[in-house]
């Protein structure tokens, strides 16, 4: 859906989607954030099309861009993946020096077109956009609050919270900046933010730098991205990244950098390392890629067993496979074919549907595994379901034995700052011993990597790490277990 000026209204029909995935057991996926500020006469909305698709797999629910010509506003977002919702002629109208773009996951927040981003305000000072990757633990009560002072909202995600707490900061600070830091100051949880204002690109990461961001130069134009592999898709230079509790704002005179007194102690989300990011993506100093790599070199290590074959689950499985091979010299294999193009939009409504869905969405390489003792890798166990479906479909390939390494530490308590987990009870790992769960998946064995083990596996980086969903040492005050709330 096209909207060529900001004044225009809203009109957004409601559309609800299924929210659950195939793997039922895997953590959902963030979003994705990308702006840039062009100063060498590129063309803004096609390279944050790029660059979107590059960050496609943090978000496969909806897309936008927004662009700013010389104060003017236009935007373009539907539901749906990247290349269903632009096309030339898009594209070719979202023209202006300045860009950000968003693709989106939500967790249990409504899959509805108007929670899509980037969202955009026109208010006392101007027209503002932002693009918000994270989670707001206190979104509720802000939005109350505003509320309360006749603010109106349109969608029912924190995104538009942020926003609108902008908005209202603004009118009673001497500069935007000083309106984003009290804004920082309100709100709680994890967000890397890119936002649009009439003459500055900015960025802004949470205080404890849960969610990544970072800078990138195209000669002299600066990019914004939630990873950087988005800047290799645009063909950016990496500068750094976006510090925890930072405020990076863009404009023609070059980038100047505010950081906050809101600043606490680094606590990136270890599964930035362990599942999100690309493995070609680089986050705080530390190569995805090699992290994972570590990591199946520990479990090999850690969980040593006599086999024919290591394989990994598509995609985040496959280089801790490679590790763990390295260090075992067990060979390496494909052992599971993933269909790659099921998306989102091949979701069923019931359980049967969705368990015949496995089976298209991954098959086992017959070939490949018959007669064989398996070592299968994958990132994480969560829930449990597809794993042990996984490991059927291993035994009915001929798979002699099954022994299931995750390269993650048990997952035993809810994450509250952006993956849909807010109930123990949806974690296998809060309830049972590792063999309990050992004999529900139906494998012959099961390894986990520690706690210490994965927090070493992420080679060279320069930041700490949150590790609440493994001890329970959350950053900040967390709502009580089950409470729902909207992502970004």
């Amino acid at each position: 859906m096209f909207y060529n000026e900001v004044k225009q209204s809203n009109n957004l029909c409601c559309e609800v989607f299924d929210e659950e995935d195939f793997r039922l057991d895997k953590l959902n996926e963030e979003c994705g954030v990308f702006g840039i500020f062009d100063r060498n006469h590129l063309d803004s909305s096609r390279l944050t099309n790029y660059a979107l698709y590059a960050l496609q797999h943090r978000g496969q629910e909806s897309a936008g861009i927004a662009v700013n010509d010389n104060g003017s506003f236009m935007y373009h977002k539907d539901m749906g993946l990247v290349p269903e919702i632009f096309n030339e002629d898009i594209l070719h109208s979202l023209k202006g020096r300045l860009a950000i773009g968003h693709v989106r996951y939500s967790t249990t927040g409504a899959s509805l077109r108007e929670n899509a981003q980037p969202m955009v305000i026109k208010y006392k000072n101007g027209n503002m956009a932002l693009a918000h990757n994270g989670n707001l633990v206190n979104a509720t009560q802000v939005r109350e609050k505003l509320e309360e002072d006749g603010v109106i909202f349109q969608s029912n995600n924190d995104s538009e919270v942020i926003l609108n707490l902008i908005s209202r900061c603004r009118l009673t600070s001497s500069s935007i900046e000083e309106g984003i830091e009290k804004m920082m100051s309100e709100i709680k949880g994890s967000y890397a933010l890119v936002i649009l204002t009439p003459k500055r690109l900015i960025g802004v990461r949470d205080p404890f730098g849960i969610r990544p961001l970072c800078i990138g130069l195209i000669g002299d134009s600066y990019v914004l991205a939630s990873e950087t592999c988005a800047l290799d898709a645009v063909g950016a230079v990496y500068v750094r990244d976006v510090q925890p509790g930072e405020i990076v704002l863009i404009g023609d005179e070059g980038l100047t950098s505010i950081q906050t007194k809101v600043t606490g102690p680094s606590k990136l989300c270890i599964f930035e390392h362990i599942y999100f990011a690309r493995p070609d993506s680089y986050i705080d100093g530390a190569s995805v890629y090699r992290s994972r790599i570590e990591a199946g070199i520990r479990l090999a290590k850690d969980h040593p067993v006599d086999a024919d074959l290591v394989i990994g689950v598509p995609d985040s499985g496959l280089s801790a496979a490679m590790g763990y091979s390295r260090e075992s010299g067990i060979p390496y294999g494909v052992g599971l074919i993933k269909n790659r193009y099921i998306g989102r939009t091949f979701i069923q409504p019931d359980q049967e549907k969705r368990e015949k869905g496995v089976k298209i969405k991954l098959n086992a390489l017959k070939d490949a595994i018959d007669g064989k003792r398996v070592i299968m890798i994958d990132d994480s166990i969560v829930r449990g379901t597809t794993s042990r479906r996984i490991v059927q479909l291993l035994r009915d390939a001929g798979a002699k034995e099954v022994h299931m390494r995750v390269s993650s530490p048990p997952v035993k308590f809810p994450c509250y700052f952006g993956i849909d987990i807010s109930s123990k009870s949806q974690l296998v790992a809060a309830e049972h011993t590792v063999e309990e769960i050992k004999d529900m998946l139906g494998a012959d064995s099961l390894g986990y990597l520690t706690v210490e083990g994965v927090l070493k596996t992420p080679i060279g980086s320069k930041c700490g790490f949150c590790t609440a969903c493994f001890r329970g040492d959350y950053p900040m005050e967390v709502p009580e277990e089950g409470t729902k709330f909207s992502c970004g």
